[in-house]
């Protein structure tokens, strides 16, 4: 579409979305405000960068596929993620996990890890005007090998891991404070047991005082948040999860952190668009996992769907976007090229952000407010056919990034240039 064109179908919806209330400019004004932390594994299978040629290992976790062009060194890795970002409107953020350190060669243990490992993340971060965020590695590791870490059976695997988890801590402190912007520090473990357990209890008591301990240091808000993550079942961990959606919640409640709502780690029933207002109330803020779980915690890429949509509406509807909650993208397909899969995943994130903000909030909830439930319905239903694609082309156009699906081209271009020529090679 050319710039007339598409300044012409702007228009025409600025126009009728105004008719209902709504302010085009505002609302585009207002996403550019929101960040999406895209996740670093997509770009490697979760490999990570420990040691040479490093692959994933156990903990519940599976990256399917062998599409040529992955990224076999942090270079390359960032240079793809670089690729990516060009392609999808608005300034975001890395999450990055332990394992994808600078070691120089030399093999860090785990809860050895420190601040100096990472500043080449946080130089380049900087350089590319953007915020990180972390992870904490409880897998992949020999400690972690029968399927259990903080809440371990055995001291001193436990120990081990309470120190990496401090270690991380002050990582992603040193990413805040540096960088300006408050990082989230993230803690996910696979514990559990492939078959039905004896004792339920243990475990999660161990899980307790472990993260007690991890979180005994108090850190500036303002520089790190840390958020604690549920899991429904994994690959090995199929009866009994020590660190369950209710342990979590309770955990996150009664010590006041940031609960994940990862969109795989539910029944297939659940959904997380509805567990985010209640746990606003009782959380301090919320960190998004944005995934879909194909009938089970298959992390695929993003697509513009009606539960991306849903959980979209409710962020902006709970009015604590800005200020409690961190969107953050959670999926790793490695049977397509992997620098399509983060811009397909973002630009829809940011799609239904845009769509949410779009939507006549005031007047949907003023019927509601009166009991008019027929027009609020019909009005729910109105909406869905409004020209928000025009809005969304503008703004692509306004932000500098490609408009449409002219994305896919550079895609092509770029794995013809630049991911073709790993293929089949080894790292150098």
């Amino acid at each position: 579409m050319n710039e007339k064109n598409l300044t012409q179908a702007y228009e025409i919806a600025k126009e009728q979305y105004a008719g209902l209330g709504v302010d085009t400019e505002a609302a585009m004004k207002r996403l550019e405000r929101i960040p999406v932390s895209l996740h670093c594994w997509q770009g490697d299978d979760v490999g990570g960068f420990e040691k040479p040629g490093a692959q994933l290992e156990g903990g519940g976790i599976q990256a399917t596929g062998n599409y040529p062009g992955k990224a076999r060194t942090i270079a390359e890795l960032r240079a793809d993620f670089e690729k990516a970002l060009s392609m999808i409107p608005g300034r975001h953020r890395m999450a990055l996990h332990a394992s994808y350190l600078e070691n120089g060669g030399k093999y860090i243990e785990r809860d050895a890890v420190e601040p100096r490992h990472f500043q080449g993340w946080i130089d380049w971060a900087k350089a590319n005007h953007l915020g990180l965020d972390f992870n904490s590695t409880f897998f992949s590791h020999p400690k972690a090998a029968d399927g259990f870490t903080l809440s371990h059976a055995d001291p001193g695997i436990r120990n081990f891991w309470i120190e990496h988890g401090i270690a991380c801590r002050k990582i992603g402190a040193e990413m805040g404070r540096q960088l300006g912007s408050a990082a989230v520090t993230n803690v996910w473990i696979p514990d559990g047991y492939k078959d039905i357990p004896i004792d339920r209890t243990g475990p999660r008591e161990r899980l307790i005082e472990s993260l007690d301990r991890m979180f005994a240091e108090p850190i500036d808000l303002a520089i790190h948040l840390d958020a604690v993550e549920a899991k429904l079942f994994g690959i090995g961990a199929e009866s009994y999860t020590t660190g369950s959606a209710e342990f979590y919640l309770g955990y996150a409640v009664s010590r006041q952190k940031l609960l994940t709502l990862d969109a795989g780690h539910y029944h297939p029933t659940e959904v997380i668009s509805e567990k985010i207002s209640s746990v606003l109330l009782f959380c301090p803020g919320l960190l998004l996992h944005v995934s879909r779980p194909v009938r089970w915690d298959s992390d695929h890429v993003v697509l513009l769907d009606d539960e991306l949509q849903a959980i979209a509406r409710e962020l902006v509807r709970s009015g604590k976007l800005e200020d409690k909650i961190h969107i953050g993208l959670d999926y790793f397909d490695a049977s397509i090229n992997r620098v399509a899969a983060w811009v397909i995943g973002a630009r829809n994130m940011v799609k239904a952000l845009l769509i949410a903000m779009l939507e006549p909030t005031g007047s949907l909830r003023d019927a509601e407010s009166k009991s008019d439930f027929t027009r609020r319905l019909v009005m729910l239903e109105e909406v869905k056919t409004l020209p928000w694609a025009a809005v969304w082309d503008y703004y692509c156009a306004r932000k500098g990034v490609p408009v449409g699906p002219e994305w896919f081209q550079q895609i092509r271009d770029y794995e013809a240039k630049v991911l073709s020529k790993r293929a089949g090679a080894a790292a150098a």
